[in-house]
């Protein structure tokens, strides 16, 4: 039988969850429940129904990752090893289509600096309920706390950061940690005469800024994918 950190692990893949404190939200239990789980080295049962009722995800696929990782909803529970695996095995619940579902995710900062070294370090400052197709593994989603890229992006905005997408096409919308300010989503272009990245803002009242070439990795959080704001 898998233990608990295998099927931890599937559960936090498809939840979209990173902590255990994330999880216990999304299960409505204590964390101190997921310690003792842990310690036991078992899921509770409880789990797989809960987490069944609420994404449509396959108890068998969560047990040994075999199956699909939805169940079809018209269709009901059906053991993977049933009469109907096969089938089960193409397609996902409609009810968990990633559009008709939502995931609390959290949501950071843009103002963290790490004292020490000096990068931008995200700190939590809430949750977000946004639809599954938005909350990959990758994404880190920020809060706006300025104007600098109004009308485009309104302050108070939430802005979804690919952290896998860090290479510059010119034009785009990146999130970029700014020494002494934190992190800004700026437009950035290649001014490949003089090695570096021009930093511009949607607002007129804001003065351009520059990040040296050899700095892209290191200060470049992730494009900017979503954006989720009132009009």
């Amino acid at each position: 039988m898998p233990g608990f950190e295998e099927i931890f692990d599937r559960i936090k893949v498809a939840t979209n969850t990173r902590t255990q404190v994330e999880l216990a939200e999304v299960l409505d239990i204590r964390q101190s429940s997921i310690s003792d789980a842990k310690r036991r080295d078992s899921v509770p049962s409880d789990w797989y129904l809960k987490l069944f009722e609420k994404y449509g995800l396959n108890p068998d696929w969560l047990k040994s990752g075999l199956g699909p990782m939805y169940l079809k909803s018209e269709q009901g529970y059906e053991p993977y090893d049933g009469p109907q695996a096969a089938s089960l095995r193409e397609e996902a619940a409609k009810y968990a289509e990633p559009d008709s579902k939502s995931q609390i995710i959290t949501v950071f900062g843009m103002q963290g600096i790490d004292a020490a070294t000096g990068k931008w370090m995200p700190k939590s400052i809430g949750k977000l309920s946004i639809p599954l197709s938005l909350a990959r593994p990758s994404i880190t989603v920020v809060k706006m706390d300025a104007s600098s890229m109004e009308p485009l992006i309104r302050r108070s905005a939430y802005v979804g950061l690919d952290t896998d997408q860090k290479n510059i096409l010119s034009g785009e919308l990146y999130g970029v940690f700014i020494p002494f300010e934190g992190l800004g989503i700026r437009r950035i272009f290649l001014d490949e005469e003089k090695g570096r990245f021009v930093l511009r803002t949607e607002n007129s009242d804001h003065p351009e800024q520059y990040l040296p070439v050899e700095k892209r990795d290191e200060r470049v959080v992730g494009r900017a994918v979503w954006v989720l704001q009132q009009l």
